[in-house]
Order: structure tokens, then sequence, then C-alpha cells
């Protein structure tokens, strides 16, 4: 049963209340600067299908544009300090980061390109090194180097951790110190102008506000058009297969990206992996079949090829997710929308959400309690791309 706000008028809604949505209310309710209330609207309290609880889970600063390294250096800082940035009453999770890296592998055609982004990520703070095909069987002895010219390894600051944590920490922490949160469904945006004046929801009630953020996932785009906007953001399926290598994998295992695009990493015992999907049709959001001959006929084999010991290997679990992907250019909208400047976009993360929560997050309440960014400038990331036609350039994408 949908749960009511506690009051009629809030000075912020934000519309979901996974990874992006709790991320801005956590540094809104840690802000000195910042009193006003807050109401976090989500549809389902067990977020058993939103991204955050379905995703890879895991951050890497290896990216070519230097705005993208620096929103991922803060989130593992964030990360490596969680439990006593979030501590509530002496409790708070541990995220288990495991700090293996990532591992990008480069053949004739990618050599190039990691040799550019490894310089432009070396410039900007990250801690990567780059090994020539010698050194790549060298240091990982599992590894099949046939074909292979490069690769770009993050010795530190990568890796992955529990992304439900990381999501349950913030939520727990904003709400002790006073956001509050329902479970209910904004089905309305008021609008008034070039102004968001509230949202009814799925109880019937309706909630005034002064800034409105969605940050509401693959429902980001409808959440847009209730308000008369669009954004150019579209579900796309993701599927993610956990299997079995009976042939353990000597020395460090990094989560590794095959020159083919498919990636792997250890996950306790077993082994994650995933693709990224051709074709890769506009998804249901409330699919998620899992599509198993994407496993057998394009993971598999070029796995089995990059690795030998995954010759024999067996899936023991797998599941679907949903990317709220950008189709301008595969990176996140964020900030205000230039005619309606008190609804706030944190939508289209295409995969990066998780990795990305804590700095954008930041950001947004910074928008909200003094007008502009302070620690770090998002403003490449806003809307206004979106209306100029000017893709924001990221290279490493996955």
């Amino acid at each position: 049963m949908a749960q009511q706000a506690s009051k009629s008028h809030y000075d912020v809604v934000i519309v979901g209340g996974a990874v992006i949505g709790s991320a801005t209310a956590y540094f809104l309710a840690k802000n000195p600067d910042f009193d006003g209330s807050v109401l976090v609207v989500e549809r389902d309290w067990s977020y058993a299908k939103s991204a955050t609880a379905l995703s890879s889970a895991s951050i890497r600063h290896q990216f070519s544009n230097p705005l993208n390294i620096q929103i991922s250096r803060f989130g593992t800082e964030f990360i490596r300090h969680f439990h006593e940035l979030v501590e509530v009453d002496g409790d708070a999770p541990e995220l288990g980061f495991k700090e293996n890296g990532y591992l990008y592998l480069g053949d004739a055609n990618g050599a190039p390109m990691f040799e550019r982004n490894y310089h432009t990520q070396r410039e900007n703070g990250a801690d990567v090194v780059l090994l020539d095909r010698e050194q790549l069987g060298s240091r990982f002895s599992w590894l099949n180097t046939e074909g292979l010219v490069n690769g770009v390894y993050g010795q530190t600051g990568e890796g992955w951790f529990d992304s439900y944590g990381l999501l349950q920490g913030m939520r727990r922490k904003a709400r002790a110190l006073g956001i509050e949160y329902i479970e209910n469904e904004v089905v309305e945006i008021l609008r008034e102008g070039s102004k968001v004046t509230g949202v009814v929801l799925q109880s019937g009630e309706t909630i005034h506000c002064d800034t409105m953020v969605n940050a509401a996932g693959t429902r980001g785009p409808a959440m847009a058009r209730l308000a008369g906007l669009n954004i150019p953001v579209e579900p796309r399926k993701r599927c993610l297969f956990v299997f079995d290598c009976r042939t353990p994998l000597e020395g460090t295992v990094p989560l590794t990206i095959d020159t083919t695009g498919i990636f792997f990493r250890p996950e306790g015992k077993y082994f994650l992996t995933g693709c990224y999907p051709e074709p890769d049709p506009l998804a249901d959001v409330n699919d998620f079949d899992v599509i198993h001959n994407e496993f057998d006929d394009i993971i598999w084999p070029a796995l089995a090829e990059r690795i030998p010991a995954f010759e024999a290997i067996k899936v023991v679990n797998a599941w679907a997710g949903h990317y709220d992907f950008c189709v301008l250019d595969h990176n996140a909208i964020v900030g205000p929308h230039p005619e309606v400047t008190n609804f706030l976009f944190a939508n289209g993360f295409s995969g990066h959400g998780l990795q990305q929560s804590p700095a954008v997050g930041r950001g947004l309440s910074e928008l909200i309690a003094y007008g502009e960014y302070r620690a770090l400038d998002l403003a490449p990331l806003g809307y206004q791309r979106v209306i100029d036609n000017q893709p924001f350039l990221e290279e490493g994408v996955i």
C-alpha cells in the first residue's frame, strides 16, 4: 500500500530512491548550509529490479574524458571511507571493496586509443600502467596474449563492491539525518510556465515543491515527459552471467575487458561476465528475461579463446537488468533544464550510475544549496548539449 507524505510541501522532491536519488539525499542531509525539507519518492522499497541492485557493481578510472575520471576518483574515495561516512548509532555496512583493478586489452585497432587514454588518465591522477604484450603475459599468466598489442591496468582505485550496501548505507544515513522517504509513485507533475510546482502521487496526494530531481532510472524519460520535457534516454537490456571454472586462475584477476568488449571478473569463488549486445534494441522496463544465447553464442567462445582455463565452464546463475541508455553519447544528463530551471536531471547514466553516484549526488546537492557546482563542475554533462546536439565525448564506453 502506498505510503503518504507527512506534509504537503517540501523544498526538494527527489523522484527515485535508488543510488542516484539516495546519493543526492545523503549529500543534502550532510550539507550544513542546507536546512530545507526533502522528500524521496521511491516506487519499490525492495529495489529488487533497480539498476543499482542488478548492476555489475564496479568502479573504474579508465575513461578518456578528464571529468569522468575525476567523477570516479571521488567515487573511489567515498567507497574507501564509506564505513565512517554513513555510520548510524555505531553501525555501518562494509562494502567489501575488491581493489583488483580493471584490465583493458588492446589489439592493433584498439591499442592507439588505449595508449592515448592512458596518458590522459595518468595526467588526471589515475594509478594505471600501460603494459605491452610480453608484460601482459608475465603479469597475468592465465591470459592468452595472441593478437594483443597492449593493455592498461588499474593498479589501485578500481574494482568491485557491494552495490546494494552502497545504496542502503546512504539511504539509512539520509533518513537518520531527517530526509523523508515514502514508498509511492509520481503519476503527474504540476508545472506553471517555467517552473515545476509539485507532483501528484499514486495515492492521490498532491505534494508541492520548490525543486524536483528526476532520479527515476529507466523511468526517467517518462518522468521528464510528465513535465513536458524530453531526454534522449532509452532502457536497454543487459544480461549478466555467473559461471564456475574448476581450474583456478593464479595471481591477481582484474575485471578484464577483452578486445571483443566482453568482460569478466571474479565473483566470490565464481566469475561474473557480460557483453555489449548487438543489436541493442529498446527494451521494455518490465522485461527481465535473460537472453541465454548471449552466453552460449557470444560470450563463452570469446572467453575460451582469451583465457584457456575458461574452455570448461558452467553457468550457475544469470539475471537481466537495464541501462538508462543515453543515445546521444552514452553519458549522463545532469543538472537543470535551461527553461524549467527547478527541474534537475540525473538520467542516462548508461551503466555508470553506481560509480558516479557519489560525485553526481554531491553536485546536485550543491546546485540545490548554492545554485552552482563547487567541488567539481558537472556543467559539461548538462542538458544544453542535448539542445545543441553536441555529444560529451568519451571513448571508454563498455
